[in-house]
């Protein structure tokens, strides 16, 4: 199978089968269900976005959200900062060998960062852009931490947001911005 129609197309088939057989004819929705199962997904809506995907694939390009690399100078700070005060967490990190520089990736929501000590990966001084919602309840939750090195405000923007600026440790500023309703 290569499409999300032939997806359906099984749906539909297993219903006229059974129907043809005498037996009982599942909905629409679980013939849907019985296909995913079938290529050992748990649901018909993860088959129709992994279809979707490769379907996008096919066609030659398929862009993801981009993953800022961020340069640090000291993996004690970088945590204390992005793990204890951001609230952000570890998903893997990886050097080489032993004594190399490392390079690790964090998480937090939606957005995925990578922070790395190897020279040329990142320069000091980067802005990453964060879209977000609920700036007031993340600026509560930084303020209620014991974090003496930083203060940060919220401030109004002129392109309809309000944004909140932070600078880590090694001068590269995250920009989280919640755009304000229309």
């Amino acid at each position: 199978m290569r499409t999300f129609r032939d997806a359906k197309a099984m749906a539909k088939a297993l219903r006229f089968g059974l129907s043809r057989r005498g037996l009982s004819e599942p909905t629409h929705g679980q013939s849907l269900e019985i296909v995913a199962e079938q290529f050992g997904l748990g649901d018909w809506n993860i088959l129709a976005a992994r279809l979707k995907e490769a379907e996008d694939r096919a066609g030659g390009v398929g862009l993801n959200p981009a993953i800022p690399v961020l340069r640090i100078f000291s993996i004690e700070k970088a945590r204390e900062f992005y793990l204890d005060y951001l609230g952000f967490e570890l998903s893997w990190e990886h050097r080489f060998e032993p004594q190399a520089p490392l390079y690790m990736q964090i998480e937090r929501g939606g957005t995925v960062l990578h922070l790395s000590e190897h020279h040329g990966d990142g320069s000091p001084g980067a802005v990453v852009f964060v879209p977000m919602t609920g700036i007031d309840a993340l600026h509560a939750e930084l303020s209620a931490k014991d974090y003496p090195y930083l203060n940060p405000g919220i401030e109004d923007v002129p392109w309809e947001s309000r944004c909140m600026t932070l600078t880590d440790p090694f001068g590269n500023s995250l920009r989280f911005n919640e755009y304000r309703r229309r």
